[in-house]
């Protein structure tokens, strides 16, 4: 596929432009009035102690779900109502979460000779990269990023990771065995809390042969913050994101009642929400939604995203126990693969993408 092979036009870093001292954003960055953080209601007082659930589950391990009933039903309530939630108390230590995030803002501050030796394309997007999408001219997001690939192992490549600085590899190996353990558990659990069997949502994903993929986007200080965003309006393609944040520079914004809530991170919390893979198969019990990230004058900030992904060859569709003729099947069955190859050429476009996947009636 020739249009996936190179970048539309050249890549510029978006640290580079951030480092040079510039005052006002290049015309590229900056988005339409109507996207922009300052004309929307986030700073409306009445958001302002809105957060969020956060969920502590002492009790899930890879023992068993002791996890109390209370639990189970915020988890539900967070899934249907918000499609995000932090969790605490997740089994992964907090100060490997530490290393991780700073072991990956190491890697950003390197000279940027030793990052272009990963620089990516449009065919994998594995690698050290600044955009998502090959639209031509296409407004861009203020943010750098590194992509790359733990599971299936045929596609897990570590020459396509970052060898420096020191210990990354390593670093970033075990980060993903953790992660994967974690994602596991909390599959189970949103599995029951739909009403099904334990495993019958990983079986969906492909049992043992889901994906799990790595993003970690780098935020530069920009100069003009009400112009442009980190990244745009989307909601993710995949299955289930567990996020990392910094825990001292917010910029994630989740999109609920038409308002754009600033999400305040806890400390050495995981960030989960549902992606439109999760939304397709409980026939939209669950739902994934829009998030954006804003930039910020004074402070970089970094984040870890980590995707737990279906089989990319299998067909997503409503799983039948979910499927009623009170609630026919609301999406037609496609494939993952199929599915993110939409954001891959187009970019992030807020939910439009699930939404055209409606079954007609």
């Amino acid at each position: 596929m020739n249009k996936l092979h190179d970048w539309p036009e050249p890549v510029i870093r978006v640290q580079s432009l951030s480092e040079s001292g510039l005052k006002s954003i290049p015309e590229r960055y900056i988005k339409p009035a109507t996207d922009r953080p300052s004309l929307n209601v986030e700073e409306d007082p009445s958001n302002m102690d809105v957060n969020i659930p956060i969920i502590d589950l002492t009790g899930l391990s890879e023992d068993g779900n002791n996890l109390p009933q209370s639990t189970m039903d915020q988890i539900s309530m967070a899934c249907r109502e918000w499609g995000f939630f932090q969790v605490v108390n997740h089994g992964v230590c907090p100060g490997f979460m530490d290393q991780v995030r700073e072991t990956w803002r190491s890697f950003f501050h390197l000279p940027m000779e030793m990052k272009q030796a990963y620089a990516n394309s449009p065919k994998t997007y594995e690698g050290y990269g600044s955009r998502l999408g090959i639209e031509k001219g296409a407004i861009l997001d203020w943010s750098d990023y590194y992509y790359l690939h733990y599971l299936p192992l045929t596609l897990k490549d570590y020459n396509k990771w970052p060898a420096p600085p020191d210990s990354c590899r390593e670093v970033i190996d075990e980060y993903g065995k953790e992660l994967v353990k974690l994602g596991g558990r909390i599959m189970k659990v949103l599995s029951i809390s739909l009403g099904l069997k334990e495993d019958r949502l990983q079986n969906a994903f492909g049992g043992d042969n889901f994906g799990a993929c790595l993003r970690v986007n780098f935020y530069p200080k920009c100069p003009q913050p009400e112009l442009a965003l980190g990244l745009s309006s989307h909601s993710d393609p995949g299955g289930l994101t567990l996020l990392l944040t910094d825990h001292q520079v917010p910029g994630l914004q989740v999109r609920k009642d038409d308002k754009w809530i600033t999400v305040k991170p806890a400390p050495h919390a995981f960030i989960v929400n549902i992606g439109d893979q999760i939304q397709v198969l409980s026939n939209a019990n669950y739902k994934s939604v829009e998030h954006r990230v804003i930039a910020n004058s004074d402070m970089e900030r970094l984040s870890l995203g980590f995707f737990y992904n279906p089989k990319s060859d299998i067909p997503i569709q409503p799983m039948e126990e979910l499927v009623s003729t009170d609630k026919p099947a609301l999406y037609s069955s496609m494939t993952f693969d199929e599915y993110r190859l939409f954001i891959r050429l187009r970019g992030p476009k807020g939910k439009s993408q699930i939404e055209s996947l409606h079954s007609p009636r």
